[in-house]
């Protein structure tokens, strides 16, 4: 059964355009410093999820494309280079804490905006959109992906 996903991405370090002109339009979700993040990418994520690329920590933050999960899970190389901004020195090869998955753009939709999501009563209970929700990973009911894709964003 396919599950849905909200992803956030700062744009200035990967935008749906950077992710659409990745070969095969794939790249790694590295980064993740979220425990609660990392576990839905490791325990529930599977190849074939639908992702609503959101673009955060910008200007006019919202869903800017459509992507899928292409990957199984395996270890974020970013936590062992102590020259990314994402080292954990804490991190070991051979016990990894953090993991990436995959993930493989679809389309650029038109930005559906935060400001539009928060007054939208159909989405009032995204995660996303709940207060103090500050994960870079969460999880979009069928009903909202469903009302996104297809009324919102006309995929």
């Amino acid at each position: 059964m396919t599950a849905y996903w909200l992803m956030k991405s700062e744009p200035d370090e990967c935008s749906i355009d950077d992710a659409l002109a990745a070969p095969k339009a794939t790249v790694p979700w590295t980064g993740v410093r979220n425990y609660q993040a990392r576990n839905f990418m490791r325990d529930a994520m599977q190849v074939g999820d639908g992702v609503l690329f959101y673009h955060s920590s910008c200007p006019e933050p919202g869903i800017a494309g459509i992507a899928h999960v292409a990957s199984d899970v395996y270890p974020d190389p970013t936590q062992f280079d102590p020259e990314s901004p994402y080292f954990d020195p804490k991190s070991k090869p051979d016990a990894p804490r953090w993991l990436l998955r995959d993930v493989k753009a679809a389309k650029k939709t038109r930005l559906l905006s935060l400001a539009e999501m928060r007054a939208t009563p159909e989405l009032a209970d995204m995660v996303v959109l709940q207060r103090g929700s500050r994960l870079s990973i969460t999880p979009v009911s069928a009903e909202h992906w469903r009302w996104i894709t297809e009324r919102m964003l006309g995929s």
